[in-house]
């Protein structure tokens, strides 16, 4: 990957273990943004928005534990053990304080560091988060889908299934479901998540890693803790959600937006779950002109990173 300048530069961070992440580059005047994936995603989840970014931003992506090339070891793929692994991200790989760029359980993620650490976020640009569970009734085939997961004989009966499934298959799979078309992701990056879901399958613990990050974001979407966390939030966001996501209604965003009147939401009409992947070009425009207007936001977010200080 680190031949293809768009794909990013390959590295590795000791952070008590080693997380694997994308160095994008970008402008050393530019705000440090630190892109964090979804459930069962990956830091190529933003190879097709990082190059519209990285013109104007400096854009990292890690791997969260149980996911890409990060493997657990001895770590918990749950939210809460990716949430302090985040955090060691930014205050020894980026520095802080940086712009989160969360999409789906990377949102949720973003959403609990910039409660718990407000000092270190900078701003938020939510894509699709993984909001606090609300009345809006899921799509039925993802309802079912989630069912399985948390149930947990049906659970490891599902994930053995699809770790039997060919990598092809498993990835257009996941498409289907993510994007309302999913023909607008290039088939180049298709074939790099192709070959990240063939590594993955070969893992021992790849099924019990997913289920045990999907369980959790269930248990942490419903829970009070991260209702109230949420609310807590005093960063500027922007708020960004595919209107025809089958996974997370736009109703959720709607929530959010509500409950933070100052925090801008656009609803992009035919895109599903991952905008940055399905949308880049829209997507790309509504992040910097978001930043273009939150100026404080992104000079606090402009430093060097940790290894370059």
């Amino acid at each position: 990957m680190a031949a293809n300048p768009s794909y990013g530069t390959s590295r590795w961070a000791e952070l008590g273990d080693r997380v694997h992440y994308l160095d994008f580059g970008g402008p050393p005047s530019g705000p440090v943004v630190v892109a964090v994936h979804g459930l069962g995603g990956s830091a190529l989840n933003w190879l097709a928005v990082a190059p519209l970014l990285t013109g104007e931003c400096r854009l990292l992506a890690p791997d969260l534990a149980g996911h890409g090339l990060t493997d657990t070891r001895d770590r918990r793929a749950t939210v809460a053990a990716n949430r302090l692994l985040l955090s060691r991200f930014v205050e020894q790989v980026a520095g802080r304080p940086v712009i989160l760029m969360g999409n789906s359980m990377g949102g949720m993620i973003s959403l609990l560091e910039a409660a718990s650490n407000p000092d270190a976020v900078a701003g938020l640009v939510l894509l699709d988060a993984a909001a606090p569970f609300g009345p809006a009734l899921p799509d039925p085939v993802v309802a079912a889908v989630f069912a399985a997961y948390t149930t947990p004989w049906l659970g490891t009966v599902a994930m053995a299934r699809r770790r039997a499934l060919p990598a092809e298959t498993a990835v257009g799979m996941m498409l289907k479901l993510c994007c309302a078309d999913p023909s607008r992701v290039p088939p180049d990056l298709v074939a790099a998540h192709v070959r990240l879901s063939r590594h993955r399958a070969g893992l021992e613990h790849s099924g019990a890693d997913f289920l045990q990050a999907a369980r959790s974001v269930v248990r942490t979407a419903a829970g009070s803790a991260y209702r109230g966390a949420s609310r807590s939030v005093t960063a500027p966001a922007l708020l960004i959600h595919g209107e025809r996501d089958r996974l997370v209604p736009v109703s959720a965003s709607r929530a959010l937006a509500k409950r933070h009147p100052s925090w801008q939401l656009i609803v992009m009409p035919g895109v599903g779950h991952i905008p940055q992947l399905e949308a880049p070009r829209e997507t790309a425009a509504a992040i910097l002109h978001w930043l273009g207007i939150q100026g404080t936001a992104a000079e606090a977010a402009t430093h060097p990173l940790m290894g370059e200080v």
